[in-house]
């Protein structure tokens, strides 16, 4: 699920990166990069342990339509938030050298969910419910 995450989040950061002025381009393309390194990183890991990593898929649906800069704001922090989530089984697992691995990938992406949006989920996978902060509307500018 990570992989997938992983793959889902390059995708959509190139979808993103097409509405940002200069600045957001920048922060998109340099966290575009990271998770391109996280993927590669991933698959690396898969592939050491016997396991064939699935490809990317050609396209991916998107939570919502992505029209202008406010919408691409709110893509890349939901992006960041959803691989943080997948990055948990990983954290879950026995092999402590994985497991630290996979929360160093859940944390960054948290970071990265917080300068796009402001803040992000304190659990990222969980839902929120009474007395939990949630991701709110993201800010004017990343």
């Amino acid at each position: 699920s990570a992989l997938a995450a992983e793959n889902a989040a390059i995708y959509g950061y190139g979808v993103a990166g097409a509405q940002l002025g200069a600045a957001g381009r920048d922060l998109a393309l340099r966290d575009w990069t990271q998770h391109e390194v996280a993927r590669d990183q991933l698959e690396a890991m898969l592939t050491s342990l016997g396991v064939r990593p699935v490809a990317a898929r050609p396209a991916y649906q998107l939570p919502f339509p992505v029209h202008g800069a406010r919408a691409a704001i709110s893509l890349a922090g939901d992006l960041e938030n959803r691989v943080a989530a997948a990055y948990l089984d990983i954290v879950a697992l026995d092999d402590p050298r994985l497991r630290a691995w996979g929360a160093a990938q859940a944390r960054a992406c948290a970071l990265r969910a917080t300068t796009w949006l402001g803040r992000t989920a304190a659990f990222p996978g969980l839902s929120s419910g009474p007395g939990t902060a949630a991701a709110t509307s993201p800010s004017a500018s990343p």
